[in-house]
């Protein structure tokens, strides 16, 4: 599947400045944080310097949405694109069906067919608010290569085994794959044959995307640093062709959570799962130690304007720090009007303390809506809690509620296993709390 459209993003200054200062990209991806290993920095360096570098970057449609743990990799595929340089987003349909085994200790649950084209509609639109599909919208790359967006369901289910085996298992050493981490560790729970294979058809990708789009450069998380090396030296034994590949680290908070994660719970790009609102407060709330890297990871600001804002001692005067990278990684994610919008509902519900009915009458405040017929009672307030986006199931409502951490209207919520209707009292508008900095204006009708 290949897919053109127009991009929303606005340009940012960092790469321009880059650019015109003659910086090479890996240079630049180095200084902002994306590297931890390239398979030769030297070649890599000297390709970028000479031309257009088609490269290339999987995700699994494992699910319907991508979420911020998948940033790093979006914004490296937007970073290069931004020097003049051509991106391939990969969709797994092909390898979501076969399962990555890495850091798992069980089997992934395999999807079907309908279920993986139907994830990776749902995630095109979030690549085309970070990439270029039309080619030559971005004023630091006028003329730079339109993005593509490619399934690899297309080759890989049409091949043929025994021909598979014996033109490109023969290049893998058994011996070298279990004594990998992934498979290693995999082996003390169990690993089915189906997962062994992984390897060898994520390398295939490489080799069919070398032959077929001159694609020299595979991107990945440092967790896949086996495998994208086992596609280098693939395209070198199948090919003799030269490869590179780069990993970027698995990025964690200081408080050792992984990133894109709050309260457990994942930070998903679909607006229609993790509001714009709760997006920017994501990034908002983030540890002051953390806001350095995150701006030079996820927003394109030039090193000086980073520099300047992170260059204080007063946690209150880090907070515009931590607002600006809010402000810009939403800009990215759901556009300058959905970040504006967050923004202001962020100042007015936090400026001062307010009162249930005036926060209301903000109309900036996030809203879910329940219809009156569902108000029944068959639906607890732990089942509203969850409908409102503020908790993850009725045992998460639970666990909260016996922190003292919800509420309705400024009332302390006790007994999340009562209806909602019996709550409500017939109110249609009310606000939902959870902490001190999630609300929700819920509306019946």
């Amino acid at each position: 599947m290949t897919t053109a459209g127009e991009s929303t993003i606005e340009p940012r200054d960092a790469i321009t400045n880059a650019r015109e200062a003659g910086v090479n990209p890996l240079d630049y991806m180095m200084r902002r944080g994306f590297v931890q290993d390239v398979t030769d920095e030297a070649g890599l360096r000297a390709a970028f310097a000479a031309g257009p570098v088609t490269f290339y970057q999987g995700f699994d449609p494992t699910g319907a949405s991508l979420h911020a743990g998948h940033l790093v990799g979006i914004m490296m595929l937007a970073t290069l694109q931004r020097f003049g340089h051509r991106p391939i987003a990969l969709g797994g349909g092909g390898t979501a069906m076969v399962g990555d085994p890495t850091g798992k200790t069980s089997t992934r649950t395999v999807l079907s067919l309908e279920e993986i084209d139907a994830n990776l509609d749902g995630i095109l639109t979030q690549f085309r608010r970070h990439l270029d599909f039309a080619g030559g919208a971005f004023t630091q790359a006028p003329d730079n290569p339109a993005a593509v967006l490619i399934n690899n369901a297309d080759w890989l289910l049409d091949l043929k085994y025994i021909p598979f085996l014996r033109d490109i298992g023969r290049h893998f050493s058994v011996n070298e794959m279990l004594a990998a981490e992934t498979y290693r560790n995999r082996l003390e729970h169990g690993l089915n044959f189906v997962e062994f294979n992984y390897r060898l058809v994520q390398s295939y990708d490489f080799l069919h995307l070398f032959r077929t789009e001159g694609c020299i450069l595979q991107l990945g998380g440092s967790d896949q640093w086996g495998n994208i090396t086992g596609g280098v030296e693939l395209v070198r034994k199948a090919d003799r062709g030269k490869a590179f590949g780069l990993s970027c680290p698995l990025l964690t908070t200081a408080t050792g959570e992984k990133m894109g994660k709050t309260a457990g719970n994942s930070v998903w790009l679909d607006p229609g799962l993790t509001s714009p609102f709760d997006y920017y407060q994501y990034w908002v709330n983030c540890d002051d130690r953390d806001v350095e890297r995150l701006l030079r990871i996820y927003t394109f600001l030039p090193d000086d304007r980073i520099a300047d804002l992170v260059a204080v001692s007063d946690p209150a005067a880090l907070r515009a720090a931590k607002q600006t990278l809010a402000y810009e990684v939403t800009v990215l994610t759901h556009g300058t009007g959905a970040a504006t919008a967050a923004r202001s509902a962020a100042q007015a519900l936090f400026s001062g303390p307010r009162t249930s009915s005036a926060m209301l009458e903000d109309p900036n405040l996030p809203t879910v809506t329940i219809p009156a017929g569902e108000v029944t009672t068959d639906l607890s307030l732990a089942d509203a809690f969850v409908r409102a986006g503020l908790a993850s199931s009725r045992g998460d409502a639970r666990r909260t509620a016996q922190q003292g951490g919800l509420s309705i209207d400024d009332q302390r919520v006790e007994d999340v296993d009562h209806p909602l209707g019996e709550v409500l009292a017939g109110r249609t508008t009310v606000l939902f709390r959870s902490g001190k900095k999630r609300f929700m204006r819920v509306v019946i009708e």
